[in-house]
């Protein structure tokens, strides 16, 4: 059931997030903080249906004053201008200018050779309850102030020695069971999109953003060719993969879109967020909310050391950059692998050792006069 509130207009933007808008006859239109019902939310629609500027967005107006010449906010707007941050692939530069210009909200005014190591750890510090998001800001100074050192704007960086946070979830996105595997084919039997969207993400095991663009036109000598979206700018990988049987037996059994195997109900390609929120939603329905797109990703990785292929194999299936990221994957796998293996050899020690007894034992009994 959609929620209906009066001159607020609800939509899921392009890249699938839910968005929400002030819009009456006569006042500004205003962006909403979600979700619906929220303090926050009703806090903005109160504002705004009083003419005045909604508190979600009040904050931001901070960036709207003039710079002062060496500030932090002056450094940022610098960097933005720079190759460094113009060579980075477009969501990641969209989400290095959120976090950046937040920082600027309550720290753009002040001089940026006075931030020291203790700052960037404080501001870090704010984060802890997410330690995603607090990680996020360190590196996005990080890379701030080494614009800055290159450009002789600075000597040093504070943000170079401040660590990371640990996760929450050391073990990243929850990586697929065999059990869940099943689970989601039986709710999304052969001919369906969501079992063809398990398929590729399953047997490429690309990311999300891959699986969105691929289509026929990647598909050669029954090989899929194709260079991966991350990077694709700066350093790009580029992929020649087998097309295993089992997923050409689904993409021949399935309706595709003309230029990507998956397309949305106005038979659109995804975009990689979509995509993304579109198999949640899918995965809920199997009955597997604890299950997302990237965990299909780490499961492939992981099933692959299991099979005993080793880190190069599996690289040159994921096109990970480094091996370190590859071993982030595996390395519960090749633990129970290792496990297994060590026990065997000492099941196999244990039986050489019975069956040597009863060996001596029987050469006992045969030397015993009768």
């Amino acid at each position: 059931m959609k929620i209906r509130i009066k001159y607020v207009h609800f939509y899921t933007d392009q890249r699938g997030r839910p968005r929400a808008y002030f819009r009456r006859k006569g006042f500004e239109r205003w962006p909403l903080r979600l979700p619906a019902g929220t303090p926050e939310f009703w806090a903005d629609y109160e504002a705004a249906a009083r003419g005045e500027v909604p508190p979600g967005v009040a904050d931001r107006e901070e960036l709207q004053q003039p710079i002062k010449p060496h500030s932090l906010r002056w450094l940022c707007v610098q960097y933005k201008k720079s190759p460094a941050f113009k060579r980075l692939a477009p969501r990641t530069r969209r989400v290095r200018a959120n976090i950046l210009d937040d920082l600027c909200i309550k720290h753009g005014a002040k001089p940026f050779r006075m931030l020291r190591t203790r700052h960037v750890r404080r501001i870090r510090d704010d984060h802890a309850d997410r330690p995603e998001a607090a990680n996020a800001r360190v590196k996005a100074l990080r890379q701030l102030f080494t614009y800055a050192v290159e450009y002789d704007l600075v000597d040093v960086s504070p943000a170079r020695d401040v660590p990371y946070l640990k996760s929450n979830n050391p073990d990243g996105f929850h990586a697929w069971t065999l059990e869940e595997v099943a689970r989601f084919e039986e709710a999304h039997p052969v001919g369906t999109k969501p079992r063809l969207a398990l398929a590729l993400l399953l047997y490429t095991a690309q990311r999300r953003s891959d699986i969105a663009l691929l289509g026929k036109q990647h598909l050669k000598n029954g090989r899929l060719v194709f260079t991966q979206t991350k990077n694709r700018d700066r350093n790009p990988v580029r992929l020649s993969i087998p097309v295993l049987s089992e997923l050409q037996r689904i993409l021949d059994a399935s309706p595709t879109g003309d230029m990507t195997f998956l397309v949305t109900s106005f038979g659109k390609p995804f975009t990689a967020a979509g995509f993304g929120n579109w198999f949640r939603e899918q995965c809920d329905k199997a009955g597997l909310p604890q299950c997302s797109a990237h965990g299909v990703r780490k499961a492939s990785a992981a099933r692959m050391a299991e099979l005993g292929c080793t880190a190069k194999e599996i690289q040159a299936i994921t096109g990970h950059k480094t091996l370190k990221e590859i071993e982030r994957y595996t390395e519960s796998a090749r633990q129970q692998t290792l496990a297994d293996a060590a026990v065997a050899k000492i099941e196999a020690a244990h039986r050489a050792n019975r069956e040597q007894k009863v060996a001596n034992h029987a050469k006992k009994l045969a030397k015993k006069p009768k």
